[in-house]
């Protein structure tokens, strides 16, 4: 029942964001709508089979619009690539400073709080050092909630009307294609989850419909209803994370959580138009891949703004890698001092 009320609540919030023309109102309305009633008191929650299902499906969705033209240009990406680990140490370094100079957290809490991303690798290194996990918790998800909503308000207040409209597949995959991608996306999806690969589902989905889109052997898209209530999940998905959270919770981490945030925005902003410059890659495209946002959330984010999804993919791939052995390595050289 908590599922379905969720999902309700979901839906309805994609309408009201979609009424008032609110940017990428299928996710957007939704994370609003569910985070508000949570801290209000109610119980949301999505259940991990529905989340992982959304993510297959969003997937072969985002599979669907790799293009030739966008693999050929990877040229540009290892110029990108370096730049975006640039922003990552620069993100959470800065964030670091922050937390411990003017909002007094405690050294380790401070460091994991500013990690842009990662944030089940983050809580498992928060537990064993000692950290203040909940503060953790709480801050990163203020951090993925705003920038799910500023992300796209910002390309939207940036670009041109037309600029952001996504080349939408006019034809519907078939029944039989549909279920041949969704098989071996799953069953790849669940041995690569073995081997800890972050969005194994969304990613082997997305594998397997650009091969079979780009060999030709499955064309067509997943119906457009279908991958709005993707949308919508996803949204919800990110709203519930709010459950449980109490007021006097919220009010002490938001300030630190909202700063956070500035500092990643603000970063990304910067380095994502050095790289325009420096390869030609669009700003939107750049800006997305550079956001540090939550991994599932800016890939999905790429369809709706227009954004190449293999380009801005592998950036947040790599982001996760980085940080990786990146957290670590500051964790144990902050110790030392």
């Amino acid at each position: 029942m908590t599922t379905v009320i969720t999902v309700l609540v979901g839906c309805v919030g994609a309408l009201i964001a979609w009424l008032i023309h609110f940017p990428a109102p299928f996710l957007t309305g939704p994370a609003v709508a569910v985070a508000t009633g949570g801290l209000l008191g109610f119980s949301f929650r999505i259940p991990n089979i529905l989340r992982e299902t959304i993510f297959l499906f969003l997937g072969i969705t985002l599979g669907a619009s790799v293009t030739p033209e966008i693999l050929n240009a990877a040229k540009t990406w290892p110029v990108s690539l370096i730049f975006n680990c640039i922003s990552t140490a620069l993100v959470m370094i800065l964030g670091w400073f922050l937390l411990g100079r003017y909002f007094n957290l405690e050294r380790k809490t401070a460091i994991l709080a500013s990690s842009p991303g990662h944030l089940s690798f983050v809580l498992s290194l928060g537990s064993t050092v000692g950290a203040e996990v909940s503060n953790i918790a709480i801050i990163q998800s203020i951090r993925v909630f705003i920038l799910t909503l500023a992300v796209p308000v910002i390309l939207s207040l940036l670009a041109k009307p037309d600029e952001l409209l996504s080349e939408i597949v006019s034809i519907n995959i078939t029944l039989s294609n549909f279920f041949l991608l969704s098989g071996v996306s799953a069953l790849s999806g669940v041995l690569a989850r073995h081997f800890r690969v972050p969005a194994a589902l969304l990613l082997s989905g997305m594998l397997f419909s650009s091969i079979g889109h780009g060999i030709n052997l499955t064309p067509g898209s997943i119906p457009q209803p279908l991958s709005m209530f993707c949308f919508i999940i996803l949204g919800s998905l990110i709203g519930s994370r709010f459950t449980g959270v109490t007021y006097i919770e919220l009010r002490r981490c938001c300030a630190s959580g909202l700063a956070v945030t500035f500092i990643g925005l603000v970063v990304s902003l910067i380095l994502a138009y050095l790289v325009h410059r420096l390869t030609g890659v669009d700003i939107f495209v750049v800006l997305v891949a550079f956001a540090p946002g939550g991994f599932e959330t800016m890939v999905v984010m790429s369809s709706l703004v227009g954004a190449d999804p293999a380009y801005v993919a592998i950036h947040h791939i790599t982001r996760l890698f980085f940080l990786s052995v990146f957290v670590p390595i500051v964790l144990i050289e902050k110790q030392k001092l």
